[in-house]
């Protein structure tokens, strides 16, 4: 005889449903499932059929596989050493990542260092996320837009990285900024 799984459906549907940020009602409406029966399957009141929840993860929209796939629990690693920040980056500009793999992650944090006169080149840079920072020591000057500003420590900045941005290291130390990003820019 096979073992058999025991899958907790309903906190399954209820995690990734707030995962898309969706209540109930919405995803009912997405679906074309009512809303009673969204409730029915979270609290495991009901045992939906494949077709049932094929149709209420077509509302994400999700696949099957990747529905069985999702941890109920997250087993990621909580703490981080510094050894343990990822270096993406090297040379003049020092980017290191907390956390290994983005592609799951909602947000991306960063400590920066820019060395003496280091940017982050004469192109402006311009992706689909917001970002901010904050100086930790050094000045930074950081360009969006039309916008030009030399931050010191403890000076932040935040902004939409869809808007033409730069970052230049204008003083006589290494720059730190301790940054965040989301969605991650991998």
């Amino acid at each position: 005889m096979g073992k058999t799984m025991n899958i907790d459906i309903g906190n399954k549907l209820r995690l990734v449903r707030k995962a898309h940020g969706l209540s109930q009602r919405e995803l009912a409406k997405k679906s074309g499932v009512t809303n009673a029966m969204i409730s029915l399957i979270e609290t495991n009141n009901t045992n939906p059929s494949v077709g049932l929840l094929k149709r209420v993860l077509d509302g994400l929209p999700m696949a099957l596989s990747d529905f069985f796939a999702v941890d109920e629990e997250p087993q990621g690693q909580v703490f981080f050493h510094g050894d343990d920040l990822v270096e993406i980056a090297g040379g003049r500009i020092s980017y290191r990542q907390v956390g290994r793999d983005m592609r799951r992650q909602a947000i991306q944090i960063l400590h920066e260092c820019l060395q003496p006169g280091a940017d982050t080149g004469k192109s402006m840079l311009s992706h689909e996320a917001q970002e901010g920072g904050i100086v930790i020591r050094g000045r930074l000057e950081v360009t969006v837009g039309m916008q030009k500003r030399v931050l010191k420590a403890g000076d932040a900045y935040y902004f939409d990285s869809r808007h033409p941005h730069r970052f230049r290291n204008v003083g006589d130390e290494v720059c730190e900024v301790v940054s965040a990003c989301t969605p991650p820019s991998v």
